[in-house]
């Protein structure tokens, strides 16, 4: 199906092979350590089912997601992996946890007692993490806590801690003093530990060095493309390629205005082109006379705001031959990665990721599945039924 005949006004298209080839350097860069894949946000907004199969025919053994809802979706497309669940256990939920075997993060003495008191009510309950905030002051037992826990190991008596973990706050910043600080601290926990897996690395940690790795590196953005060190040669394949439809092409004359606001005036003859994309999409409105996009191998400006259901570029120096509706303008690809549309939005790669929409039509390539196509709007693959890799 083309995108002159879909009946989405956009495509976006998800390559599943680099997403695995991102896993397997991140695997190499990490050994002896193990790699596993963060996958929550429906897998950074690129489809958790699809994403999590592929990694998991790579060989990913374990995976993180934010709450226990996202777990209960993931856990049928992993059978045989650890699923962590970073927000902990919902009050009254734990009976999910091991009817699904997930793995509870515990994030505070309050955490590890309820869980405590479960544990050993249950002979099957679950392994667990412990999260010691070592600097990040968001979740995570603080120091006084984790002193608790280290003067009343009681505390710990029936829970299976198969994880220690900690979160580093300014990785993607190589140079803050914080990074070595927090690393000191993770080691006293390792000596604290023996025997219990060590996690402290997510993407930018990663590339710090191997004194961050620990036993188990917690990838995220970096799986799907993203850079991982801001302002460096980005080593990942990019996943990603959105390509929206021209749906009109005008010319208008010098001081016509263009869009919500009258925010732009064409200085001269301009040709605009329209194209089906908008804020519905999760086409960020920051975007707003700061985007860009292709088509072929022209940079085409974003001019005007950006609307619910359209935008508008000037294709000024596009040939008049290369113009109609139906045409394609890439918005994320080969010209323009998820990095360079975050620096025009004044963001970063994970919203931008998180942010697209579900109108899309979604097609995944290099999948365990084989390709496959999506119409999010319909719920329909390109022959009117659901397809595997769908949302």
């Amino acid at each position: 199906m083309t995108a002159e005949t879909t009946p989405a006004n956009a495509v976006l298209t998800i390559d599943l092979a680099a997403v695995v080839a991102n896993w397997r350097l991140l695997q190499r860069l990490v050994a002896p350590a193990a790699c596993a894949a963060v996958v929550k946000a429906d897998a950074y907004g690129l489809g958790v089912a699809p994403v999590a199969r592929a990694l998991h025919r790579a060989g990913c053994r374990t995976f993180f997601v934010a709450c226990l809802a996202e777990a209960v979706a993931l856990r049928p497309h992993v059978a045989d992996s650890a699923i962590y669940v970073l927000a902990g256990v919902p009050p009254g939920c734990e009976d999910a946890f091991v009817r699904h075997q997930l793995r509870p993060v515990l994030n505070s003495l309050i955490d590890i007692a309820a869980w405590r008191g479960f544990a050993n009510r249950t002979a099957s309950a679950p392994p667990v993490a412990i999260h010691f905030d070592t600097g990040m002051s968001r979740l995570g037992l603080p120091p006084d806590e984790a002193a608790r826990v280290r003067d009343e190991p009681d505390r710990l008596d029936g829970v299976a801690v198969a994880c220690v973990m900690s979160h580093l706050a300014c990785a993607d910043q190589p140079d803050h003093p914080l990074n070595a600080r927090q690393q000191a601290a993770f080691a006293g926990l390792r000596q604290r530990w023996p025997g219990v897996q060590m996690s402290l690395a997510a993407s930018s940690g990663i590339f710090l060095g191997p004194a961050w790795h620990g036993d188990l590196c917690r990838p995220g953005l970096a799986l799907y493309g993203g850079a991982p060190v801001p302002g460096r040669t980005n080593p990942m394949t990019q996943v990603v390629d959105l390509r929206a439809r021209i749906l009109q092409v005008r010319e208008i004359d010098p001081g016509w205005s263009v869009g919500y606001g009258a925010t732009h005036h064409a200085r001269r003859r301009a040709t605009i082109a329209t194209a089906g994309v908008g804020y519905g999409d999760g086409y960020l409105r920051s975007l707003s006379n700061r985007g860009h996009g292709y088509i072929g191998d022209i940079r085409v400006p974003l001019v005007g705001r950006v609307s619910m259901d359209l935008i508008t570029f000037d294709a000024s120096a596009v040939p008049a031959a290369l113009l109609a509706p139906g045409t394609e303008v890439e918005l994320i690809g080969p010209h323009i990665g998820i990095d360079a549309v975050a620096a025009d939005a004044g963001t970063i790669a994970y919203e931008i990721l998180t942010s697209l929409g579900g109108r899309y039509r979604r097609v995944y390539r290099g999948g365990v599945d084989g390709p496959s196509e999506r119409d999010a709007a319909t719920g329909a693959d390109a022959d009117g039924l659901e397809a595997n890799g769908g949302r």
